[in-house]
């Protein structure tokens, strides 16, 4: 009994073992981005390096998955549909949780190197990264909404998946980049590197990166939000100097 209690303990630990003798050393080409007026995208380049205490296991080829998030945020999605010749809001579904960014960097393709299993555990694939605990009864196809939610912000290149893109030379250096657009939430976000050999994740490590909206930009959104009244204000001036300055210039054109 003694003996099948060991073995049972020695069976467990071989795969924690085997994940702590690989670790991921990371790099970052710039850890924050700066949202100014000229703003139109950014590329993070993400590259590390894998850290051993035993020789390359021969076993299947080490894959490597980065994925760059954005702040979670609630989202609120309406279904709309045709009635008497108008189109109605009829239903509505609040996600919980959705990343208002959300990129998947692979170095082969995602289904042949992560197990369904490990993708429940880790949330690393965009459908998994959504978190919607539930919609009332009437409605139906309440699945619906999330992908309706992904759907739309992979055309707005806010949600995307590329496989094959990270490059792994001697199962020991990783590279890729990352696109980020111009429209990017402001706050921080999280880069997150898996290490996978025959679809289980061996170790994982991950990283903060800071969006923030900086000078002129930073002011404005500042202000708009801790003193409203006086955002208000500004904006009406502007508006109506804006306004009579173009009938003015207008006025001298004409009499010339």
């Amino acid at each position: 009994m003694r003996n099948l209690l060991l073995a049972t303990l020695l069976l467990f630990a071989l795969p924690l073992q085997a994940a702590a003798q690989e670790e991921v050393v990371l790099g970052l080409s710039q850890d924050r981005v700066a949202i100014t007026a000229t703003f139109d995208g950014s590329e993070i380049l993400i590259f590390g390096a894998v850290k051993r205490e035993t020789p390359i296991p021969d076993t299947e080829q080490l894959q490597v998955i980065v994925t760059v998030s954005g702040p979670d945020l609630p989202v609120l999605v309406r279904r709309k549909e045709r009635k008497l010749g108008i189109w109605v809001n009829t239903d509505s579904v609040l996600v919980d949780s959705a990343p208002t960014f959300y990129a998947v960097a692979t170095s082969a393709p995602l289904s042949e190197i992560l197990t369904d299993v490990e993708d429940l555990r880790y949330r690393i694939s965009i459908n998994r990264a959504i978190r919607s605990v539930g919609a009332a009864m009437h409605i139906r196809g309440a699945q619906d909404f999330a992908d309706a939610v992904v759907r739309i912000r992979e055309n707005r290149q806010l949600y995307s998946v590329r496989e094959s893109t990270v490059a792994v030379d001697q199962q020991t250096l990783f590279r890729t980049a990352i696109d980020m657009p111009a429209d990017l939430t402001e706050g921080r976000y999280t880069a997150r590197i898996f290490l996978t050999r025959n679809g289980i994740v061996v170790s994982q490590y991950e990283t903060p990166i800071e969006v923030r909206k900086v000078g002129l930009e930073r002011f404005l959104y500042v202000m708009s939000r801790e003193q409203p009244f006086l955002y208000g204000l500004m904006s009406l001036a502007i508006a109506i100097a804006a306004g009579w300055g173009a009938s003015a210039a207008f006025r001298l054109l004409r009499n010339n």
